[in-house]
């Protein structure tokens, strides 16, 4: 099976979130394809898909809804899973977050099994406007790493571990 992980970011953090994702869904036998999400042109020849996406003032990454929008019921078919990255505190390691309303859209459009949020990342290694975010959180105590990589490995591995459930399902006469 062949899972596309898809994502938008604009610091990197979302990004390395996919990347573990998508070690996780190869380390359990599965193809995944990591892509940012504006890179996506086509849909087809994907058995699932793993979107995820940055919070910017609570929204979803301009790509990634752009992304939702050309292939909303594309995936009517087969199994979809959304991830949001962004608190910058241990909110979403503390319980589950209910999705920002772009994620919702999504859960709908795609349509999705399931959304969870992780923590983001917010340095001030990061470059342009978003450095100068970063310059203010860390003034303010916000700046800093909320990624739980062992907590999104363990989701992926669920994730993977559902998708091989179906496809033995789909061998059985």
């Amino acid at each position: 099976m062949t899972v596309l992980v898809a994502y938008g970011t604009t610091g990197g953090g979302t990004g390395e979130i996919a990347e573990w994702v998508a070690e996780e869904l190869r380390a359990a036998g599965l193809t995944a394809r990591l892509l940012p999400a504006a890179d996506v042109t086509d849909v087809d020849g994907y058995d699932a898909l793993v979107l995820g996406s940055a919070l910017y003032g609570y929204g979803w990454h301009l790509d990634v809804r752009r992304f939702v929008h050309r292939f909303a019921g594309r995936f009517a078919d087969r199994p979809v899973w959304l991830f949001s990255s962004g608190p910058l505190d241990g909110s979403a390691d503390a319980g589950p977050l209910p999705p920002v309303p772009h994620a919702y859209a999504a859960l709908r459009e795609l349509p999705a099994r399931a959304h969870v949020t992780f923590g983001g990342r917010m340095t001030t290694e990061a470059r342009g406007w978003l450095g100068q975010v970063a310059k203010q959180l860390a003034r303010e105590g916000q700046a800093g790493d909320f990624r739980n990589p062992p907590r999104v490995r363990a989701w992926a591995r669920e994730v993977a571990a559902e998708i091989r459930s179906q496809t033995r399902g789909a061998d059985r006469p």
